[in-house]
Formats: structure tokens, sequence, C-alpha cells
């Protein structure tokens, strides 16, 4: 699913804003319309739907035999009710880390031809008779590095035993093509299979077909191996598996809507409604996000930690922006007041979306707060201006970029960085870079092989960060 980047720079801004101009000290300066899934695709073509299930149905006789298989189809029950599959990982200040591309295309004809549970068109389809089959729920914001830094997870969205997994295809798809992906297939006590497809490489539940999950428990991370043109998850289910010429793959659409006829009631615990207005995130960053070309990881220039005086660029990260709605902005100082509050109207539905200002009046040191509120939530984000003692400072917001990388490797951090040391999957130190008066700002790893390794960084006030980085 390819990803891009609509945006609307300080002209067009301005006819958007431009009554807000006069009102506040903050410039608009860019954002718009993130848009995933501009080639469409398919998650699976029809020759590797046909391996997908010859894969399932030889796993579950595999555990009959072995008398493992958990499934029993004298017993009764009725079908899972699902959580929601992905979530982020503990410690990662962003708000939420997903959205959702793409439903199941109930209408077989094509090109074009589209119809989802809801009526609408929230789906797609390929002029080779492809018809989407699952859910398709992309990260945001910053898609490639959450894969990179394993801050979005797929999480078994009801209890089950796994019946097949693979773990080592390429996971940085850009363009249709013939890889397989990385999968965990689980079956439910009533029979039942879900599919979750495109996990990174190597990410996967160390535990092994035959063994059980419970509702939430990890199963991999989000990611873009097998037909793909960025990190998602594509979810599948399957309410029946033909067995030796005995019954039928029967698919299902886990919503319930007037226009899905697979399946009258919702799989779902808690279905979501079909437009999910949400702040993804609100952040500050030095410099305006970079969004590369397909696969590069994206250069957020997130920062916590600013100089009076310096520039700051407030963001806001949004799914399921809708036409007709407004966000509410606000930045207090540190005794509590209010800086600056405006607002922003929304003139278009966006799926996904991000818009952020910018000015160099902070000169006020201490810890204030960026708010943003939209559909009444209001999300919060802290940052500093001034030094920071030693007490406050730390390296959680340090990361480094790109990442995979080809030669050199840039840190971006609010702390100084006095040493950093480059080692192997072995643990054997190959280099170390310190006593730089500046600061470690990038590393020059030309002469290194294609392969991962950890970068240790160590500020000058002591603390210590470990980044997995990869070469390419």
């Amino acid at each position: 699913m390819r990803l891009k980047v609509t945006y609307f720079f300080v002209g067009l801004m301005t006819l958007v804003c431009h009554n807000l101009i006069s009102q506040n000290r903050m410039n608009p300066v860019g954002g718009g319309e993130f848009v995933f899934n501009e080639s469409k695709a398919p998650c699976l073509t029809n020759e590797q739907r046909t391996a997908v299930m010859s894969d399932i149905k030889s796993n579950i006789m595999q555990l009959q035999t072995q008398n493992r298989l958990s499934y029993n189809a004298s017993r009764q029950g009725g079908h899972p009710l699902f959580i929601w599959p992905v979530k982020k990982k503990d410690g990662v200040e962003y708000n939420d880390v997903w959205s959702i591309s793409g439903y199941f295309d109930h209408n077989n004809a094509y090109p074009n031809q589209l119809t989802d549970y809801n009526c609408g068109t929230k789906t797609y389809d390929t002029a080779a008779g492809y018809n989407h089959l699952g859910v398709d729920i992309f990260t945001w914001p910053f898609s490639w590095k959450m894969m990179d830094y394993e801050e979005a997870e797929i999480i078994a969205a009801a209890p089950g035993q796994i019946l097949y997994k693979a773990s080592s295809y390429f996971d940085r798809s850009c363009n249709f093509n013939s890889n397989p992906w990385n999968a965990v297939y689980v079956q439910h006590a009533d029979g039942s299979v879900a599919l979750y497809g495109h996990m990174k490489q190597n990410s996967l539940t160390t535990k092994n077909v035959g063994d059980w999950v419970e509702t939430g428990e990890y199963l991999g991370i989000v990611g873009s191996s097998g037909n793909s043109t960025g990190p998602h998850l594509h979810f599948e289910v399957y309410s029946e598996v033909e067995l030796n010429g005995v019954g039928q793959d029967v698919l299902i659409d886990p919503y319930t809507g007037t226009c899905n006829p697979l399946n009258v009631d919702t799989w779902w615990q808690d279905q979501k409604p079909y437009n999910n207005p949400n702040i993804n995130a609100a952040l500050t960053h030095s410099a305006p996000p970079v969004f590369p070309n397909c696969p590069g990881q994206e250069t957020p220039n997130e920062s916590n930690q600013f100089e009076p005086g310096q520039t700051i660029y407030f963001a806001a990260y949004l799914r399921d922006q809708l036409a007709g709605s407004q966000l509410t902005l606000r930045i207090v100082q540190p005794n509590g007041s209010t800086f600056e509050t405006w607002n922003l109207p929304l003139s278009q539905n966006y799926t996904a979306s991000y818009w952020y200002w910018s000015n160099n009046v902070f000169t006020t040191m201490g810890e204030w707060r960026w708010e943003v509120t939209y559909q009444g939530q209001t999300v919060s984000h802290t940052f500093n201006v001034g030094t920071l003692s030693v007490e406050e400072e730390n390296l959680n917001s340090t990361n480094v970029y790109p990442n995979p990388f080809n030669d050199i490797v840039s840190i971006n951090s609010s702390s100084k960085i006095d040493k950093a040391t480059i080692i192997d999957m072995l643990g054997k130190q190959l280099k170390v870079i310190s006593n730089n008066a500046d600061g470690i700002k990038e590393i020059d790893l030309e002469t290194l092989s294609n392969g991962i390794y950890f970068l240790n960084l160590e500020s000058d006030s002591g603390q210590r960060k470990t980044i997995k980085i990869i070469k390419e």
C-alpha cells in the first residue's frame, strides 16, 4: 500500500487560515492529507490465497494426527468477539498509532465497483479482478519509523491456537510483487480462523504452531512484507475451513452493516464507528517532519527540548478528519497561563492528516504544554524551553535516522551525546566515537557490512540508550 503526502504550504494554508493569522502569533506552515494505499496492490493474489488455505489445512490435519488440535467440531459455542488487533507499544508517547485504509469489498464487480459494509466506498479492487477481502489497518504517524522501532504491535484479537507462522521474508515492500508475507494464522474455539498478515521480518511471537495464545497476546510488529506498499496489518477472517472435501471456506467481514451480506452480527467486542475521528499525536519538532519515498524511514525531527528563541514547530496528527469540524489549539506557559489559543477549520474528509505551525517567540524558560482538542478529545504534549537539569534530562526522545541506513547515521537528541559505540549481533565492539566537543551528531559507518547492529549512546550527564540499527 503506497504512502503519499499531499502538502499545503504557506500559500494554501493562508487561504484556509487567513482569519487566524491576525489573531495569534503562530505561523501556519504546512500539512494536509496523508494518503495510504494509492497503488491498490492486492494484499493476497489468488495464487497466494490458495497457498494460504493449503498451509492452514495441512497444519490442521497434522495437529489432528498428533492429537494436538484444540478445535473440536462437536463442541458448542458461538463465534469469538474480537478486540482491536493493533496497539501501541508500552512507552510510546503517541496517543494512538493506527487508521483504516480499507474495509472488505462486498461488490464483486470491478474495477472501481466498491461497496464496504456501511454501503460506502472505503475499500478497493483492481482491474485484474481482485476485491479486498479483509481490513487494512495502517500505522500513523511515521509508519516506517514505528516499524523500525517496533512501536506498533499486532496482538491476538481472540484466544486461539497458532496454525501457521512465517517470519523470515523481506518486509520493506513498496509495490506489487509476488513475495510471500510474514504472518500468523490463529484458529479459535469455534473453528474460525483469523489471518494476521504483512508483519515485520523476524518480529513474530516465539510461540510455535500448535501453541495457544490468549486475547491481547503479542503476535508481531506491523510491517510491509508481501504485496504491500507500506506498513499495515491485513486482518482477514474465515468462519469455516473446508477439510477433506467436507464443508467450504467461508469468509466473513467482522463488521456488521447494511451492505454486509456475509454475517448478520458483529464479530467485534466493541465495533468501532465507520468514521472514527481521533488525535493520533500532538508533537513538537525542531524542524518540519520529512516523509521520504518508500521505503525510507521518515525524519520526524521530534524534540521536546528547545533553547529560548529557537523556532518550534507544533503539529497535530489526525485520523479520520471530518469536513466541517475544527481543531482547537492551545499553548500553555510554565505558569499555567495561556500563551496562545486558536482554531483551525477543517474542510475535507481525510483518513489521515497533519497540520503544523511555528514561531520563535518562546523565551520563558520552563516546562510548556501544547494542547490539541478535536471532537471532544484533548491531547497534551509537554516540552521544555531552556537548559534541562541533570535530573530532568533523559534520552527517551533520542532517535537516529535514516534507519535502515546506507553509510551515515544521524542522531536526533535534545541531549549532548558524548559517546557512541557500535556493537554487532555477537556483542563485539566495532567502533567507539567519543570526545566530540559539540556532541556526536552523525556517524560514518560506510565500512560496515550490511546487517543488524546496536548503537549505544551516552549523554554528557551519564544517561544511556541502545538503538537497533540496520545497514542495507
